[in-house]
């Protein structure tokens, strides 16, 4: 009695077989101990990979206020991200897990900007199940209603947690500094011209 002929499978090269293995997800989101849900390590995430991209609705400055305008001062919950000074990422529309990240005053990952699109990246390495958290640093004026910034409250937990998700400097302190810096290096420069003399 003959055998059947088998049929000979095609040779896959070692790299091939290695795609096809999927790595395991870096993070899951879930319940979160400081707001709401957040994004937690699956695994461990070696420091300085770039763990998501925060995606979403590409939105000028103008579109975002009037999109939130409407939510009342009470409310400081939006899925806003300024990447420059005419484009807005709104993840509340078509975004990703990112927009879960919550801020945190330790934290273990930062945001990149490179070409208008914005990464998180890993700060340090962060073990299975530890949430992942980074500096919101949300602008505002020292103008600005006190009730009004008490809404961007900070629970983090952490030991160094500044009780705010706001950048500790206003805006307009911060255009103060600038403007002190500029004047002192002309008066620097001038100092050492006139000593040159």
């Amino acid at each position: 009695m003959k055998h059947a002929k088998q049929k000979s499978r095609p040779a896959h090269h070692a790299h091939m077989r290695r795609a096809a293995r999927s790595e395991p997800p870096l993070y899951t989101v879930r319940r979160s101990r400081i707001h709401g849900s957040g994004v937690h390590a699956a695994r461990r995430i070696p420091k300085g990979t770039r763990i998501v991209e925060y995606l979403g609705e590409r939105i000028s400055h103008a579109a975002a206020d009037a999109r939130y305008e409407e939510k009342g001062q009470d409310d400081g919950h939006t899925f806003l991200f300024v990447v420059s000074s005419k484009v807005v990422i709104d993840a509340g529309v078509d975004g990703n897990e990112a927009r879960f990240i919550n801020h945190s005053c330790d934290p273990n990952c930062e945001t990149v900007i490179e070409g208008g699109r914005v990464f998180i990246e890993a700060l340090r390495d962060i073990e299975p199940g530890e949430e992942l958290g980074y500096e919101y640093g949300l602008t505002w004026e020292s103008t600005d209603d006190p009730d009004e910034l008490a809404n961007y409250a900070c629970r983090c937990g952490a030991a160094s947690c500044r009780g705010t998700m706001l950048d500790p400097v206003p805006l307009d302190g911060k255009r103060r500094q600038q403007a002190q810096r500029r004047a002192a290096k002309k008066k620097t420069a001038a100092a050492r011209k006139n000593a040159r003399r």
